[in-house]
C-alpha cells in the first residue's frame, strides 16, 4: 500500500479530490465515460464540495455508494441522502447517480434489480473508500453474517450484510468488485484509524476486511 501523511485535514481533501479528479479526467478522455464509486459518512464531505465544483464532463461519470443502510432517503442515516446533498451539486449535478437502493422491505427483496443497475459501470474507475476503526470497509465488516461469501473470488456483485456493529441491514459491494477498481484510495483520519490500518495490514481479510484492498490502494491520512 501506499500511505500519504498529510499535515492537515484540509489539505488532504484538497489533494484528495484534485487527484480523484485527474483520475476521472483520464478515464473519461480514455473511455468517454468513467464510474466514481464513493463512501457515505462524513468523513469525506469536504472531498464532495471540492469535486463537485470541479469542471468536468460529469453528464459521463456514473456514481455510486461502496455500500448503503437500507433506510430510505429520508431518513438522516441514508448515504445516499449525504450523496445528493454534497456530492450531485453544482457541476456535479448530471452526474448519474446509479441506487443502491430501492423501496423494498428487505435488502435481499432488490438485490437482483440493484445489481442488474451497478454492473454497466464496472470496473469501477476511481474507488473512495473509508475505513472504521474495527477495520471494516464499505459494509464489509468482520464478524458480519455473509462476510465470508463477500470475500470470496467468485462473490456476486452485491450483498446484504447484517452485523453487530452496522445498525440496519446494509448492502454492499463485495470484496472482488472492490480490488477491481482501476485507482482506489482510501481516507482516514486520527489515531486510532492509523493505529487500525497498521494492524490491518498484518492481520487475514476475515479478520480486517479492508485489507482486501490494501496492496493497491493509496491511503490518505492526517490527524
Amino acid at each position: 500500500m501506499n500511505l500519504i501523511e498529510y499535515a492537515d485535514r484540509e489539505m488532504m481533501m484538497m489533494a484528495l479530490a484534485n487527484k480523484i479528479a485527474g483520475e476521472l479526467g483520464t478515464a473519461l478522455r480514455s473511455h468517454g465515460r468513467a464510474s466514481l464509486s464513493v463512501p457515505g459518512g462524513t468523513t469525506p464531505g469536504p472531498v464532495f464540495d471540492m469535486l463537485s465544483a470541479v469542471d468536468l464532463d460529469w453528464a459521463n461519470v456514473s456514481v455510486f455508494l461502496n455500500d448503503e443502510r437500507w433506510v430510505d432517503e429520508t431518513s438522516p442515516r441514508s448515504n445516499t441522502r449525504l450523496l445528493r446533498q454534497r456530492l450531485l451539486q453544482n457541476k456535479a449535478a448530471v452526474a448519474q447517480l446509479v441506487p443502491l437502493y430501492a423501496p423494498a422491505e428487505t435488502p435481499e427483496d432488490a438485490m437482483a434489480a440493484l445489481s442488474k443497475g451497478i454492473a454497466p459501470h464496472l470496473p469501477i474507475s476511481v474507488l473512495l473508500l473509508g475505513m472504521g476503526a474495527d477495520m471494516h470497509t464499505a459494509s464489509l465488516f468482520p464478524g458480519a453474517d455473509r462476510l465470508e461469501e463477500a470475500l470470496a473470488d467468485d462473490a456476486p456483485l452485491l450483498l446484504p450484510m447484517r452485523a453487530d456493529g452496522a445498525g440496519e441491514p446494509r448492502i454492499t459491494l463485495t470484496a472482488p468488485v472492490l480490488r477491481g477498481a482501476l485507482n482506489t484510495h482510501i481516507l482516514i483520519t486520527g489515531a486510532d484509524k492509523r493505529a487500525a490500518l497498521t494492524r490491518a495490514a498484518s492481520l487475514p481479510a476475515r479478520e480486517a476486511p479492508v485489507r482486501v484492498v490494501l496492496d493497491d490502494a493509496t491511503i490518505h491520512w492526517a490527524e
